[in-house]
């Protein structure tokens, strides 16, 4: 059997449906989850991205104005600051020009490796907010040295207490032999990952 591809919804219906569903108290509680973790993907066309900036600020802010309160981690921004923090931006900027694609990957890829360095600085942002559901952002502006099925494999033990959304700028398939996976911008298979729900498909 051919791997079946979600169709996108239209951005309006997409942000009712969004609100709709996380301000439920189904979603927020984290009923009929199977046990799994609360992780779900938000997927969308990768050319609404600036559209989906604009979307995740409002859905913010109708989410707050219900009582709701959701905190947003772009993993670009993320990303930057850690390099900074550690004194090594200037660097990786002034060495980009003289390297290949290759190793700059390498580089950024130990650098800003989820399970040493991107999560437990989650986790600590985590620590100190108050909020009922989490938003993960910026995934394609860090592929690829940061592959989103790593960030949400290794956030399973910090992220477990509340709701997770990964907006994903691409696609969530799903097929009988080759089970679930994250196709960033449509085209990209960004490897398998199972354990996260469509929040298209989550029913309130």
């Amino acid at each position: 059997m051919m791997p079946r591809t979600e169709k996108a919804e239209a951005p309006k219906d997409r942000f009712d449906r969004l609100l709709k569903v996380i301000a439920s108290q189904r979603f927020l509680s984290k009923q009929g989850l199977g046990n799994e973790v609360p992780f779900f993907i938000c997927p969308y066309p990768a050319d609404e991205s600036v559209a989906m900036e604009a979307m995740r600020a409002s859905l913010v802010n109708q989410l707050e104005s219900r009582g709701v309160r959701a905190f947003e981690i772009n993993l670009y921004d993320l990303s930057i600051t850690l390099l900074r923090e550690r004194g090594i931006w200037d660097e990786v900027l002034a060495a980009e020009p003289g390297i290949s694609k290759d190793e700059l990957k390498e580089l950024l890829q130990g650098v800003l490796d989820p399970e040493t360095h991107l999560v437990p600085e989650i986790g600590a942002r985590l620590s100190d907010q108050e909020f009922d559901v989490l938003f993960l952002s910026g995934v394609g502006e860090v592929f690829p040295y940061v592959r989103s099925h790593n960030v949400l494999n290794n956030l399973q033990s910090t992220a477990k207490e509340k709701p997770t959304v990964m907006f994903f700028p691409g696609t969530y398939t799903h097929g009988l032999a080759t089970g679930a996976s994250l196709d960033l911008f449509g085209i990209l298979h960004d490897d398998k990952y199972y354990r996260a729900f469509n929040i298209m498909h989550y029913e309130i």
